[in-house]
């Protein structure tokens, strides 16, 4: 729970309204003190620094051929049950595990056959239907493993080259994403004390079901050579905020979920003995 908690931190920063330098950079820094009457308030105390990582990825667990990697995505993956609340399954479910999403030069995106440095993926979809004078949320969860730690790194820094390249992008006919800016957490930073890395996208989304532009938010961390992520489109009625509350839990519950599948204490590398004292 402390990861959970530490992700909606985490997201809450990302999702921040106001003192935007209107370039797009919103809730990259903190906003300036200011007091009454425009005095400069006193600085506000250095955040305690974030408790160091204690467990690791253990390279003799990590899968090693595809077969071994999709047990461990089907291991990770979430369910209606992870991210809480009336949330279903959605039609259809899961995507083709022989494919993955690749975003075009024309910012749009296609299944293509997975490449050498992608084990195995598998996408779910969820939806939590309209109640409350809110239209449906469309979520979806993804675990992908790499053969190596250095792979997953390299996902991660493509996605943020993703929305700079393509601010705006078209899922498939009728959907589209658009006013993309992406933020990028390393362990200690933001708030972010759940995943060695952590990226977070937020935008906006439109379909031709249900209209838009509404609340779009991507979040995707890492767990040695395992990525996870959690994507929310949201429907009418809905705001940031409560769009980053409904689907902020699976990401830290997956990574969970990666840690307890093939971790290992971190000071277990280092050597020592145990009951020297």
């Amino acid at each position: 729970m402390v990861g959970v908690l530490a992700a909606g931190a985490l997201l809450a920063a990302g999702c921040s309204d106001g003192g935007g330098s209107g370039d797009g950079e919103e809730g990259r820094g903190p906003a300036k003190a200011r007091g009454k009457g425009g005095t400069a308030s006193a600085a506000p105390a250095a955040p305690a620094p974030a408790p160091a990582p204690t467990i690791e990825a253990d390279p003799g667990k990590q899968p090693t051929s595809p077969a071994e990697a999709r047990e461990l995505v089907r291991e990770v993956i979430a369910d209606p049950a992870l991210f809480g609340g009336s949330v279903e399954r959605a039609r259809p479910y899961e995507s083709d595990p022989a494919t993955w999403s690749v975003l075009g030069g024309d910012c749009v995106w296609a299944r293509e056959p997975l490449p050498k440095d992608v084990l195995a993926t598998l996408t779910r979809h969820f939806v939590l239907p309209a109640a409350k004078g809110k239209g449906p949320l469309r979520l979806s969860a993804t675990v992908t493993v790499h053969p190596t730690v250095l792979d997953a790194a390299w996902e991660q820094a493509g996605m943020l080259e993703e929305a700079i390249g393509c601010s705006e992008q078209t899922l498939r006919q009728g959907e589209k994403l658009s006013k993309l800016v992406s933020t990028a957490y390393a362990w200690g930073e933001g708030g972010n004390a759940y995943a060695e890395d952590s990226l977070i996208e937020l935008g906006e989304c439109t379909t031709a079901t249900q209209g838009g532009p509404y609340p779009y938010q991507w979040q995707q961390a890492t767990f040695g050579p395992v990525v996870v992520s959690v994507s929310a489109c949201a429907g009418e009625g809905w705001d940031k905020r409560e769009t980053m509350a409904a689907a902020q839990q699976p990401v830290p519950r997956m990574l969970l979920r990666a840690e307890k599948a093939i971790g290992r204490p971190v000071e277990s590398k280092s050597g020592s003995s145990k009951g020297s004292s």
